[in-house]
């Protein structure tokens, strides 16, 4: 029977505030639909103290972002940008087309065609996630998308100059100094300066992963995000030290990331407990963290590695970082996790940033039914069939005739009919099931 050492504080207040938000995204949304760049322009104003001429970053200014970068940087940009390159180009080339003849003289198929436009969405309000531009902008160059538009919002009332850095060399077509529901809203709607785009990708605050829900189906998303979400499944094989680190350096994202740690020893959880207090006195984002961790930090002991996954799959969160004795049995056991981190030799924070997997991942224990943002979401997987023999059209045909006077569909089943006539020489009345 699981034991919580901690647990996260309930609060009955974010139901009433959910209802609000989605009345002010709705209402944002319908005026940026009417009213196009003027709403733009007023939000971003209200929002981000933010006003320009033209939202689009010029070639110059693009450069002028560029050359704030020192050569390490630019080269450590072009290294994290490589490996999240290298792994998506891998992901693309395990999807293949497909064509096989099913039956004598029929053919069926289907084809990964990229989407034609892209919006990425990069935030950096509270901090300028320039990671973010590598995860979309790159991974939709690696699915061969033509045109890419990427958005994010000013820094410190200026142009983010890391942010913009990484869109640029991640190969975005278009960048918008832009941020929040304005910007999301704009590439997904259009306005009379913005083209639409087909999907919208990448995090967000709670504001713009709520534009997205709503936005969705007018365009398509890579996922629903919330808050960001680390889960530890550890033994003694490591300290509390290392578990307390890899806790609070997630929970620093945001006041509401939950951080839960899993593990079978007391004594660790115990010594956890009493490292995330020493660090909280040095952490210089300790404020946010502590926060985070009091409000939404757990540690759960429970009995065996068993149960232990059972728990792990329960929340289904989006890092699921592993540190035990035997690391292969929750690797083969879990089932629900945005992205797995194996030995205390990796950790999230790799993910985040550099090791070429895709950071952009499920929250809200949407792990039960998706994976995270990959070259696949910027695929449409489309079937064909063909048909090359008279003998296979109208045996397909007859089944196909029974088949939709079954469910009622005459005409249907004409369509049918026509072909068994016509390459199988019956006579099939019309409305008629071929025999």
């Amino acid at each position: 029977m699981a034991e919580w050492i901690k647990r996260a504080v309930i609060s009955g207040k974010a139901q009433a505030d959910n209802k609000q938000l989605k009345d002010n995204v709705s209402d944002i949304l319908l005026d940026i639909e009417k009213r196009g760049d003027k709403a733009v322009r007023e939000l971003s104003l209200r929002f981000d103290n933010w006003e320009r001429d033209t939202f689009l970053v010029s070639p110059a200014e693009i450069e002028k972002c560029m050359s704030v970068l020192t050569e390490v940087e630019y080269n450590d940009i072009l290294f994290a940008q490589a490996q999240v390159r290298n792994f998506a180009d891998a992901q693309r080339s395990t999807m293949r087309d497909l064509e096989v003849e099913t039956l004598p003289g029929v053919i069926l198929g289907h084809k990964h065609i990229p989407i034609s436009a892209a919006g990425c969405y990069v935030p950096g309000g509270k901090y300028p996630l320039l990671a973010s531009a590598h995860m979309s902008i790159v991974t939709a160059k690696s699915a061969n998308v033509q045109r890419i538009a990427s958005a994010a919002p000013p820094y410190k009332q200026a142009l983010a100059p890391y942010i913009i850095a990484a869109q640029h060399l991640g190969g975005a077509d278009e960048i918008y100094s832009l941020g929040g529901i304005q910007a999301v809203a704009a590439m997904a709607l259009g306005t009379e300066s913005i083209d639409p785009v087909d999907i919208i990708v990448g995090p967000g605050n709670a504001y713009v992963a709520e534009a997205k829900r709503q936005l969705f189906g007018r365009v398509g998303i890579d996922l629903f995000a919330g808050p960001t979400e680390t889960l530890l499944i550890a033994d003694e094989t490591v300290d509390g030290e290392m578990c307390a680190t890899d806790l609070l350096g997630q929970a620093e994202h945001g006041i509401d990331s939950p951080a839960v740690m899993i593990t079978h020893s007391r004594r660790l959880a115990e010594d956890t407990l009493k490292q995330i207090e020493r660090i909280l006195d040095i952490l210089p984002t300790a404020a946010i963290a502590r926060q985070a961790w009091t409000n939404h930090g757990e540690i759960i002991l429970c009995e065996n590695h068993a149960e232990m996954a059972r728990m792990s799959d329960f929340y289904a969160s989006e890092h699921v970082q592993i540190m035990t004795s035997d690391d292969d049995y929750f690797l083969q056991n879990l089932q629900n996790f945005g992205a797995l981190f194996i030995g205390p030799r990796t950790n999230v924070a790799y993910g985040d940033k550099v090791i070429g997997t895709n950071h952009t991942l499920p929250t809200n224990k949407a792990a039960r039914y998706t994976g995270g943002l990959w070259v696949g979401k910027f695929l449409k997987t489309c079937t064909y069939q063909r048909i090359l023999t008279d003998e296979a059209s109208a045996m397909i045909g007859a089944h196909c005739s029974r088949l939709c006077l079954m469910e009622g569909f005459v005409g249907h089943a004409e369509q049918a009919n026509l072909r068994v006539r016509r390459y199988g020489h019956q006579d099939v009345p019309y409305g008629g099931a071929a025999k």
